[in-house]
């Protein structure tokens, strides 16, 4: 059968694409492939759910449990959490299965379906295809007192609100005491347990988009849509604001000025203070290749190395675990801080970020200073044949733009994975060379590579 796996679990219009029959089938498929491969310690095997707070959240959230318990695996439903909630009581409940119900920062009427297999980390792709190869097959269904328990689990926003804060390790136990910060959740997963998270760690906290009725998660707010936050910043005078997507998985901040900060000076910033207090394994940090490279510059300046890897989250934490790294993340916000979490985190980003700000008194456009962001450009070229990027003339064309720029820009050519689309993306010096250089590589893609 086709692949319905994509980068991040499976994702699609709910109802539609995302049925409840194809939940109630995944929850099973997933519970026989995971606990054959892991085994359990306990007398039964167990799994961990939780949502973001999209309407189909519910429905689907049905039907994962019942397939989990259908294949005799005994369910804590954390209801509404963070992804890398989720994620954090899958390890510290030594769960053999997590699954989070969520569309990150698509928009409401999607959703998605994502697995976690123990420890809380992400499948890798062998496993998904084991579980797809499962989809619509029968099997010996267990019965009668074999078959799995369905229990809430009650201190879910409390027991994770608390990891969040001991991350800090303040002596004070309210290390952002004199903050004033202003907190955008999406009206998604994070809108009880960041501004709890916050509050407890001392600061003063303004919130907005937190109040999801089902209906609107992302809708005009959170880390897609900063325009709302950055208001919010001026008009309450706060020291910074940070905003979270659907699923809290990723973060980006405004400073008091209003001016974004994006991923890629949210790592640069993370990497000095992770340097000096000796936790940056090994001087190195872990970017893909979208990052600017005012990052890289600014790492080498430092005497950090910057390791970079193909797009998406998992790969960067691939690579991290590969060279035991403590630090990645990427340009869009997703930030993960493995001596803490096993995927990004945006509410343990955003206190991370506020901590330095308290434990330097430097504001955070100051600290974002740590690196000069190049103008950069990304033109999406479709229509094209995204499998002869190794065409000569579009190499030779590219060698020539990597020539004019020199050491002060960057070209890359990145096919689509899923579409009939080449991305070319340009940094350089000003945005108007960063632009014609860029307009000149699509137009040499579209005349290559035409389908």
């Amino acid at each position: 059968m086709p692949r319905i796996f994509g980068t991040d679990g499976v994702r699609g219009l709910a109802n539609a694409k995302l049925t409840a029959e194809l939940a109630l089938d995944l929850g099973s498929a997933a519970a026989r492939v995971l606990v054959e491969h892991g085994g359990y310690s306990r007398p039964r095997p167990l799994a961990v759910v939780g949502r973001d707070t999209r309407i189909s959240g519910q429905f689907l959230e049905h039907a994962v449990v019942a397939g989990l318990a259908s294949a005799g695996v005994d369910v804590l439903r954390l209801r509404v959490l963070p992804t890398p909630g989720v994620a954090y009581f899958t390890d510290a409940l030594g769960a053999d299965v997590g699954v989070v119900i969520s569309a990150s920062h698509n928009p409401m009427p999607d959703n998605g379906i994502k697995f976690l297999a123990r420890g809380g980390l992400k499948l890798d792709d062998a496993l998904e295809r084991e579980i797809e190869a499962l989809l619509g097959q029968d099997w010996d269904r267990p019965t009668g007192a074999a078959v799995g328990r369905v229990t809430p689990y009650g201190p879910t926003v409390k027991e994770y609100v608390d990891h969040l804060v001991r991350t800090l390790d303040s002596p004070t136990g309210k290390p952002l005491a004199g903050l004033k910060l202003v907190l955008d959740c999406a009206h998604g997963a994070a809108s009880e347990v960041g501004p709890r998270a916050l509050s407890a760690a001392g600061a003063e906290v303004v919130t907005i988009g937190a109040s999801p009725d089902g209906l609107n998660i992302n809708e005009g707010c959170g880390s897609t849509h900063l325009g709302v936050l950055q208001k919010a910043v001026l008009e309450h005078g706060a020291d910074a604001g940070f905003a979270v997507d659907g699923d809290a998985d990723r973060c980006l901040a405004v400073d008091h000025t209003g001016e974004v900060v994006d991923g890629d000076q949210i790592m640069g910033i993370l990497a000095l203070a992770l340097r000096e207090s000796g936790g940056l394994v090994d001087d190195t940090l872990v970017a893909t290749v979208m990052s600017n490279l005012g990052l890289l510059q600014a790492m080498e300046q430092a005497g950090i190395k910057v390791v970079q890897t193909a797009v998406g989250d998992r790969y960067v934490l691939d690579e991290m675990r590969r060279g035991g790294f403590s630090l990645g993340g990427e340009q869009s916000g997703h930030v993960i801080m493995r001596e803490h979490a096993t995927t990004g985190d945006g509410i343990l980003t955003a206190l991370h970020l506020a901590r330095r700000m308290a434990t330097t008194g430097r504001s955070l456009r100051d600290l974002a200073g740590v690196m000069n962001r190049l103008p950069q450009v990304l033109v999406n070229v479709a229509g094209v044949d995204r499998t002869r990027t190794d065409d000569p003339t579009l190499l030779e064309a590219v060698a020539r733009a990597e020539e004019e720029l020199g050491s002060t820009g960057r070209v890359l050519l990145r096919p689509s994975g899923t579409e009939p689309l080449v991305r070319v993306m340009v940094e350089a010096p000003t945005a108007e060379q960063a632009e014609g250089v860029a307009q000149r590589l699509a137009d040499v893609v579209r005349e290559r590579l035409a389908l």
